[in-house]
């Protein structure tokens, strides 16, 4: 599969991400890709941002495919079993929060507890870090397990986000191509 050939839908975590992080800036730059925009990214209510992830879903008007951040991963955790029906082809999934154990760093997640731990309908590439202050690769090893998404080690590369220095983050645009062309 080609991007060009699919509605991709990007899903930001806590506070929506400034313009230099890496999914607005290929949101930019490719056709096809939509940042799927919460009213309320502060204070995130798990019913409302899986409504307007439904929103865009509905809307679609080719095979779609998700690539999610952070708290975004969740998000896309807790929609999963309203989207049978859907032509939902796959999922890019970059540093997952572990809420279980680092909530106090970002108290105004735990409205997404409990994660969901079924496996996701479609297939799923999860890039995690080694030195991702919000989880630690073991954790997102033990989530990539349960939701049936392949790990892929991102190195020593912090929260994958513009403030460890992946605003534009060619390798991991050159990984999700990768997963794309064999969707």
């Amino acid at each position: 599969m080609k991007a060009r050939e699919a509605d991709l839908l990007m899903l930001p975590g806590l506070g929506g991400g400034t313009d230099n992080h890496w999914y607005r800036r290929w949101a930019e730059r490719i056709g096809t890709a939509t940042v799927v925009e919460q009213d309320e990214w502060w204070k995130p209510e798990p019913k409302s941002w899986c409504d307007r992830i439904m929103e865009h879903v509905e809307r679609a008007e080719r095979p779609i495919v998700f690539m999610a951040h952070s708290l975004g991963t969740l998000a896309l955790a807790h929609v999963a079993p309203r989207l049978e029906g859907h032509d939902v082809r796959g999922a890019f999934i970059v540093a997952p929060p572990d809420l279980e154990t680092r909530l106090k760093m970002v108290p105004d997640a735990g409205t997404f507890l409990p994660i969901p731990r079924d496996p996701l309908p479609f297939p799923s590439l999860m890039a995690a870090s080694k030195t991702d202050p919000y989880c630690s690769l073991d954790a997102a090893g033990d989530l990539a397990n349960a939701w049936g998404s392949l790990l892929v080690d991102a190195g020593d590369s912090g929260h994958l986000n513009a403030d460890s220095g992946h605003g534009p983050w060619p390798e991991g645009l050159m990984t999700f191509t990768t997963f794309l062309s064999r969707l």
